[in-house]
């Protein structure tokens, strides 16, 4: 607010001083009538002016203000508006369901409102009322035509099924929407999973990660690879613009130099890819675990003989490797308060419900007793080597027996000491629950773990480092709590529970992590 306050003042020095006014739509006049700001209105949400003047974009509060001018909204009749624009993923289900939900929590009604085939809009309203509070509009496409709405100016959030890529987020800095990979700049919806897709007669159970990337590349072409028929593997995706489709590019075939193929089928929904694949044996897709409708998911696997399946759980802990979160991003602008409070909404336990019943995974931490994590404690087991793997084991077990783990995991961009976006959101989750008072009298303990490369001691190090960086990331983020209501603390088991194979970049990926456990 000093920065607004601060660049009105420098305006209306400018001006007092002589400068030439835009002859545009609005005039911001202060009350005396003694200082004035013109400019081309770019929004308004019911409190704060934002518009375009020759000295840049300005937000100006506007109770201390007069607007005069043929772009003035109505003070009486405001409708906050809102522009969503994305995945078709989330924009079909998932949306229109927090949507309606916030307004029946709100105590208003939502009109659904179709446009065209990729346009439709919520109108809301109080009850008794014919008047409208606010429009959401959506525009459901795909994720990179969300981006481009949002840098055109013609979308207020982006609704993602990937990260922001590198161009996209220099081109949104240099518009003025600032750092959209900052903490508060996206947040995690739901979850869903890129899952791997054959056909139920398809003898194939499973298929490691990196053999995954070598048939995306044309690398592996026929089943008797994998263990199946003498055949030809025919692949099927989703449409090259699909946050999906994408997610898959960026982390498996990219992660391992490789790219893919031109002989691929592409599908524009989730629904024909998976009726393709369940309709024939030759075929494997990677599909939103969601919508696999008929067709069998294959575990993905590696040769020290881990096993890891697309389920809910394995899902929300992001134990599954291929996790693909469903993002929301918010630009660096003021939002009217109507669209501020459904983004607080999305946060709230009724949100995760609906969450849930739409067949998304959720973001609600779940507590998991130690007995039934009964397969990552037998896989620590198994790759334990020496005295000192099996000294490090028992360790573990007596430190994290009384207490349980909750479903919320930490991990890290590759090669790099900073938390990966969905960490980052869940740090604001966590953060959130402790304001409210979730964890009030317990306690919170950071733990780290490493991947099996290099010097044990060495690991154990930085999985600590990395279980503090968190303890102080989430202490960062608790803004109006008394933390003396509950004791967080850190540990760190290096190598000693891996979740997956360390022969891959994935794998290693997915086993550098720092769990929350509860007392």
């Amino acid at each position: 607010m000093k920065q607004i306050c601060a660049a009105f003042s420098a305006a209306l020095f400018l001006l007092v001083s002589g400068a030439a006014v835009l002859a545009d739509d609005v005039t911001l006049k202060s009350r005396d009538g003694a200082i004035e700001l013109s400019g081309t209105l770019l929004g308004f949400d019911g409190e704060f002016y934002r518009v375009e003047t020759q000295y840049g974009e300005l937000t100006v509060d506007g109770s201390g203000v007069l607007c005069e001018g043929p772009g003035c909204p109505s003070l009486t009749d405001f409708v906050a508006e809102l522009s969503i624009s994305g995945s078709s993923t989330i924009g079909d289900v998932l949306m229109p369901a927090l949507v309606e939900g916030f307004a029946l929590q709100s105590g208003l009604k939502a009109e659904r409102v179709k446009i065209d085939d990729t346009h439709f809009e919520y109108v809301l309203s109080a009850p008794d009322s014919a008047s409208p509070v606010g429009r959401f509009q959506f525009r459901v496409s795909s994720t990179d035509e969300g981006f481009a709405d949002l840098l055109a100016d013609e979308a207020d959030l982006v609704m993602a099924l990937r990260e922001i890529r590198e161009g996209e987020l220099a081109l949104a800095a240099e518009v003025g929407l600032g750092q959209l990979d900052d903490v508060n700049r996206s947040r995690v919806l739901a979850l869903d999973a890129m899952t791997v897709i054959v056909s139920p007669t398809n003898p194939v159970a499973a298929v490691s990660v990196s053999d995954l990337s070598r048939i995306l590349a044309g690398e592996i072409d026929n089943w008797r690879t994998l263990g199946g028929a003498d055949a030809p593997i025919s692949i099927h995706l989703r449409d090259a613009q699909s946050g999906i489709a994408q997610a898959v590019e960026d982390r498996v075939l990219r992660q391992a130099g490789r790219s893919l193929i031109a002989e691929v089928t592409r599908h524009a929904t989730n629904t024909a890819l998976a009726l393709a694949v369940a309709r024939d044996q030759l075929s494997l897709g990677v599909a939103s675990f969601s919508e696999i409708g008929n067709s069998k998911p294959l575990a993905l696997t590696g040769p020290c003989g881990f096993e890891l399946r697309a389920n809910r759980l394995t899902i929300k802990t992001e134990d599954y490797p291929l996790t693909a979160p469903m993002f929301l991003y918010i630009p660096a602008r003021r939002l009217p308060k109507l669209g501020r409070d459904f983004l607080a909404y999305t946060r709230t336990a009724p949100a995760q419900i609906i969450t849930r019943r739409a067949g998304f995974v959720d973001q609600a931490p779940e507590e998991i007793a130690l007995n039934a994590q009964g397969d990552r404690f037998a896989n620590a087991i198994r790759v334990a080597e020496g005295e000192a793997d099996l000294t490090a084991l028992k360790r573990m077990v007596d430190t994290l027996a009384p207490l349980r783990r909750l479903s919320t995991s930490f991990r890290f961009e590759a090669g790099a000491a900073r938390l990966d976006a969905q960490s980052r959101s869940n740090v604001q989750q966590l953060a959130h629950a402790i304001e409210a008072g979730v964890y009030d009298g317990r306690q919170l303990v950071f733990v780290g773990f490493s991947d099996g490369e290099g010097p044990a001691d060495g690991n154990l190090r930085i999985a600590q480092q990395r279980a503090q960086a968190v303890k102080q990331a989430i202490e960062a983020a608790v803004e109006t709590s008394d933390l003396s209501q509950v004791q967080l603390s850190t540990d760190a088991f290096g190598e000693a529970m891996p979740m997956a194979c360390d022969d891959t970049s994935w794998g290693r990926q997915v086993n550098r992590r720092v769990e929350v456990w509860v007392r």
